[in-house]
C-alpha cells in the first residue's frame, strides 16, 4: 500500500515584503512636503529682571543671627534674636522683591530655622529659600 504524501502549505511572505517596501518609500518621498501645523507663539512684554543678590539671614551654632545684604555689597551684621524681626521688616520694606535666604549651621535645631521661617512669614515675606553646600 503506497501512502499518498500530503502537501504541506507554506505561506510566502515575499509579496507582503513588497508592498511594505513599496508604502515605506511613499511615505518617505511624501513626508517633506507635509506642511507642520502653524502655531502663533505669544509675545513677551518686556524681557524680566535679572533677579536681585538675596538678603542672607546665617544662624550660627551659637544662636547667634548674622545679616548679609548681598545687594547693598554684602556687609555682615550681627543682630541679637529680639532685633531680628525689626531688622528684616525694615530691609523688607526698603526692597520688597529681594529674596530672603536662611543659611543656618549644620549643628542649628531645626526648630531655630522653622522659628525663622515662621518670622519670615509673619513679615510678609513670600521669596525664601534655604542655602546648602554641596557635599564635597
Amino acid at each position: 500500500m503506497a501512502r499518498s504524501r500530503k502537501q504541506v502549505a507554506q505561506i510566502n511572505v515575499v509579496p507582503m515584503i513588497d508592498v511594505m517596501l513599496v508604502l515605506l518609500v511613499i511615505f518617505m518621498v511624501t513626508a517633506p512636503f507635509i506642511n507642520p501645523a502653524q502655531v502663533e507663539l505669544p509675545s513677551v512684554g518686556q524681557t524680566s529682571q535679572t533677579p536681585s543678590q538675596p538678603l542672607e539671614i546665617i544662624i550660627k551654632e551659637s544662636g547667634e543671627y548674622v545679616l548679609r545684604d548681598r545687594a547693598q555689597g554684602g556687609a555682615e551684621r550681627q543682630v541679637g534674636a529680639a532685633d531680628l524681626a525689626d531688622e528684616i521688616a525694615g530691609l523688607h520694606r526698603a526692597s520688597p522683591e529681594q529674596a530672603v535666604v536662611i543659611a543656618a549651621d549644620k549643628n542649628v535645631r531645626y526648630d531655630e530655622v522653622m522659628k525663622t521661617m515662621t518670622l519670615l512669614q509673619r513679615e510678609q515675606i513670600t521669596r525664601i529659600g534655604l542655602l546648602a553646600r554641596p557635599a564635597p
